[in-house]
C-alpha cells in the first residue's frame, strides 16, 4: 500500500511537472515564474476546448474568466480622481490626477486602449488600473481608458467603432476644455489588440478635413497589425511560445471577424485570403519590410489565395481599420509620431517592426524599441501575483517616452 501511494505521488510529481515545464528560451528573465504563469492560461485554454466540444459554453466565454479575475472596482485615491464616464453612449474609465497644474496650465492627455484580442480584456483590469494611476501621476495626464465592445458577440468592426465615437467626441474642443486639456498634446496607445485599433483610429482620424484637433503622438505596444499573412518568421519562431501561441492569435482574429469555424480552420493554414485581399499582400511581404537580422531561417512565401467560401465572404480582411498595414504609403504621411515596442518572443513581433520601417519610408518620426528578452503580454505582469521585472521595466521606458514626446 505504501508503494502504491509513493508511486502515486511520483507520478503526479512528474505528470505536474511535464505540465509545467515549456522550453522557454535561456535568455527570458524569471523563466520559471513566466512557465507558473503559462500553466493558468493553457489549463484554461485546454478546458475552453473541452467546454466548447460538449457544448457547454464557447471558447471564448471561458477564456474570459482571466478578465473576471483580474477586474477590480477603480477608485480615487490620494493621487488620482477616478470616474465613469459615457462620451457617445461607449463607456470610458476617466483618470484625472489631483495634483494642481499652474494658472492657466492644461493637462496631456492619453487615449488608452487594452488588449485581449478583441475578445477579452476590460479598462476595469487592475494592471490596466495600474498602469493608468502611473501615467496620469507621472505625466499630470488625463488617462482615458475605453471600455468597448467585444468579440464575439460584437465582431468587426464594432470594436473599432467603440474606440473611435469616444476620440471623435473627446477631441471635441468644448470637451477637452471641460478637462483641462491641451489640444496640441494628446496621444492615444494600446496594447495588442488595443495597439492595432490605436493605429487604425491615428490614420482614419488623419483622412478627416474638418478634424481640427489630431494626435500628437502614437504609441503602439505590441500591436497586431494585419490578418493576412499569419506565416510571418515571429508567427513561426514563436508558435508555441508562452502567453500567446499562434493558435490563440489565429483564434483571435477569427473570431474579430466571424463565429464561422471554417475560417479559422482556413486563418491556421494560411490560406484564407481571397482575391481581393492577396492584392493588398505587398503591403505584408515581410522579405521586403522586415530586416534580414528578423528572417532567421524563413524563406517567403506568399500565403495561398482561398477561391471557395473560406475567403470569398469576408470583406473585412481587406479593410484597413481591422489591417493598418494594408494602406498605400501616401496613407501613412503625416501621421503623428510613433512608439512602437516589440518583442522578440512574440508572434506579432513582425507587424510592428514592418509598421516601424513603412512608417519612417513615409516620413513618420519612429521610436522603435525591441525587446530581445521579452514576451507579448509583458507590460501586464505587473501586478501580483504575475509581478514580472521586465513588465516594470516596459512600463517605465514607455512613460519616458510619453515624457520626452508628449
Amino acid at each position: 500500500m505504501r508503494l502504491g501511494s509513493i508511486f502515486l505521488v511520483v507520478a503526479l510529481c512528474s505528470f505536474s511537472a511535464y505540465y509545467i515545464y515549456e522550453p522557454i528560451p535561456e535568455n527570458i528573465d524569471e523563466r520559471w515564474k513566466l512557465m507558473l504563469t503559462d500553466t493558468f492560461f493553457r489549463s484554461l485554454s485546454h478546458l475552453a476546448d473541452f467546454s466548447e466540444i460538449i457544448g457547454l459554453k464557447d471558447y471564448m466565454g471561458v477564456m474570459y474568466v482571466i478578465t473576471l479575475l483580474e477586474n477590480i472596482a477603480p477608485v480615487s485615491d490620494e493621487h488620482v480622481n477616478v470616474t465613469v464616464e459615457a462620451f457617445d453612449g461607449v463607456e470610458v474609465l476617466l483618470y484625472q490626477p489631483k495634483r494642481q497644474s499652474g494658472e492657466m496650465e492644461l493637462r496631456r492627455a492619453l487615449i488608452y486602449l487594452h488588449g485581449g484580442g478583441w475578445c477579452l480584456g476590460s479598462s476595469h483590469m487592475g494592471p490596466y488600473d495600474f498602469l493608468a494611476r502611473k501615467v496620469a501621476t507621472e505625466l499630470n495626464a488625463v488617462i482615458l481608458s475605453v471600455e468597448y465592445r467585444l468579440a464575439p458577440p460584437h465582431h468587426f468592426p464594432v470594436p473599432y467603432e467603440d474606440v473611435y465615437r469616444v476620440v471623435k467626441h473627446f477631441l471635441q474642443i468644448d470637451v477637452l476644455a471641460r478637462y483641462s486639456v491641451d489640444p496640441d498634446r494628446i496621444a492615444v496607445s494600446g496594447d495588442s489588440a488595443g495597439g492595432n485599433l490605436a493605429a487604425a483610429v491615428s490614420q482614419q482620424l488623419l483622412k478627416e478635413p474638418t478634424q481640427k484637433v489630431q494626435f500628437k503622438a502614437q504609441a503602439l505596444i505590441y500591436p497586431v497589425l494585419q490578418a493576412l499573412d499569419l506565416n510571418t518568421p515571429s508567427y513561426q519562431q514563436n508558435q508555441d511560445m508562452p502567453i500567446l501561441p499562434r493558435t490563440l492569435m489565429v483564434r483571435f482574429w477569427s473570431e474579430y471577424f466571424t463565429s464561422d469555424r471554417a475560417f479559422f480552420r482556413a486563418m491556421m493554414a494560411n490560406a484564407h485570403n481571397n482575391p481581393e485581399s492577396s492584392s493588398l499582400l505587398k503591403f505584408v511581404n515581410w522579405s521586403a519590410f522586415l530586416p534580414e537580422t528578423y528572417h532567421g531561417k524563413y524563406n517567403y512565401s506568399a500565403p495561398e489565395v482561398a477561391q471557395g467560401e473560406a475567403g470569398l465572404s469576408f470583406e473585412s480582411l481587406s479593410d484597413p481599420r481591422a489591417s493598418p498595414l494594408l494602406v498605400p504609403d501616401a496613407a501613412l504621411r503625416g501621421l503623428p509620431k510613433a512608439y512602437i515596442m516589440t518583442c522578440e518572443y512574440d508572434v506579432l513581433r513582425d507587424d510592428g517592426i514592418m509598421y516601424a520601417t513603412r512608417l519612417r519610408a513615409a516620413g513618420v518620426e519612429v521610436t522603435h524599441e525591441h525587446y530581445d528578452s521579452g514576451f507579448h503580454g509583458a507590460i501586464m505582469f505587473t501586478v501580483w501575483p504575475t509581478d514580472f521585472r521586465i513588465g516594470h521595466r516596459m512600463t517605465d521606458n514607455y512613460i519616458k517616452w510619453l515624457k520626452e514626446n508628449l
